[in-house]
């Protein structure tokens, strides 16, 4: 079988294969056996997550938003699962399309199984996205995260990828998390959720550690990033216009809630490593 070409890249150290696949050919081959086998880092080419840049119209699932966004971002996680969106990832794929022709002008929307995302390119090379509404638990349910023999009471909230938002003294009280932080109560937490381990790094300036469903501890997640900053400007009692610092073991990010609720995403996107890989 013909070998598939792919582009190494990464955000705030959030790394992805991506996978060009203009025409939807690709689809049926890259079945979660295989996003496995490209995203381990000991046997494949190593990553948190496998991008397929697709033209909307090829994709089932979000054909519907064909009209509004050319290019779909079918992003799966590192053990295969797909996933709702990744900020990171929308960041990286969008880089891919102005570097490779496929995208004109500073503006790009790009469809993802979240919505249509609208990605901006920065004077300063740093690229901003438009992330959606911040979707607090529908419930008043107290939630609870346990990590490193430690409990938490957790903030529950989507954007759209499920998260439970956690505030620590120390970022190592959640121990090596080699393994899952327990959630519960289920009920709250029914499709489980990426958890964000967050202290205080000054005034509207933060920092976290974030375990990813289907991946682990990972050195940025641009979704966990937002949710992270949406409870912290809750919790701060911080107006609409507001913008946080996030650090994360990658690098540095930026969240700023518009007045109307939607929240920007601003960070670094490189392109490294390409080749083909037989898959």
């Amino acid at each position: 079988m013909s070998g598939i070409s792919f582009v190494k890249g990464h955000g705030t150290q959030n790394d992805f294969v991506v996978i060009p696949d203009a025409d939807g050919a690709l689809a049926a081959r890259l079945d979660e056996p295989a996003v496995r086998r490209l995203a381990d880092r000991y046997t494949g080419i190593g990553a948190d997550g496998v991008i397929r840049v697709t033209r909307t119209e090829t994709a089932d699932e979000v054909r519907e938003l064909a009209d509004d966004a050319e290019w779909f971002m079918d992003y799966r996680n590192a053990d295969g699962s797909a996933a709702e969106m990744c900020g990171n990832g929308v960041r990286v794929m969008a880089r891919y399309l102005w570097e490779n022709g496929l995208a004109e002008g500073p503006v790009l929307a790009v469809a993802t199984r979240g919505g249509v995302r609208t990605v901006h390119a920065e004077p300063d090379g740093q690229i901003t996205v438009e992330m959606g509404r911040a979707k607090p638990a529908a419930t008043r349910q107290l939630a609870f995260v346990a990590a490193g023999g430690h409990t938490w009471e957790a903030t529950p909230v989507r954007v759209p990828n499920p998260h439970a938002v956690v505030f620590v003294d120390d970022l190592e009280a959640p121990g090596s998390l080699t393994s899952a932080p327990a959630l519960r109560p289920a009920s709250v937490f029914p499709d489980s959720a990426n958890v964000e381990f967050v202290v205080d790094r000054g005034h509207k300036h933060i920092a976290l550690r974030v375990w990813e469903r289907g991946v682990g501890e990972t050195r940025s997640c641009g979704t966990g990033v937002c949710a992270a900053a949406w409870v912290a400007m809750r919790r701060d009692g911080v107006g609409a216009g507001a913008r946080y610092l996030v650090d994360v073991p990658g690098g540095r990010l930026v969240v700023t809630e518009r007045p109307d609720g939607e929240l920007l995403l601003t960070g670094p996107a490189v392109l490294g490593l390409r080749g083909t890989v037989e898959l």
